[in-house]
């Protein structure tokens, strides 16, 4: 269902089968079903290929999602840079793992049907990472 893989950087600080079992956690509260779900770390250097590839977007991000989920089953690529989550960390005053969980599960909110196109509606995704960061964290 979940799985997490590695492009060009290593993530050596994850407890993989607790991420696995928050994050599942995270999609059944939404009232929705687990399909397979990839994370996938990579660089800032592979991720600007990505997100100029497909998006059509030239500068860094965080995490791209790739998403194949049908009706209630959520599906999907994503892709996080763990060289921005350790920026960002360092940017946000917070841990490398707390940052890291957030990303995450922003990533898979995504899937699941939020945006964060307008301040509106980052505002809603930003009160469910809160909301789900605070149901445990890996």
């Amino acid at each position: 269902m979940i799985h997490f893989l590695e492009e060009d950087r290593k993530e050596q600080s994850l407890k993989r089968p607790v991420a696995k079992k928050w994050l599942l956690e995270v999609v059944r509260t939404e009232g929705k079903k687990p399909g397979v779900i990839n994370y996938i770390f990579c660089s800032d250097d592979f991720l600007v290929k990505v997100n100029m590839e497909f998006l059509k977007r030239d500068y860094f991000t965080d995490v791209i999602s790739f998403d194949y989920s049908e009706n209630d089953v959520i599906s999907g690529d994503i892709m996080i840079s763990l060289d921005r989550v350790t920026e960002n960390a360092v940017i946000m005053g917070v841990s490398y793992l707390d940052e890291l969980n957030r990303i995450m599960v922003h990533g898979l909110l995504h899937l699941i049907g939020y945006e964060d196109s307008t301040k509106e509606l980052k505002a809603v995704m930003t009160a469910r990472e809160d909301l789900y960061l605070g149901m445990g964290r890996v």
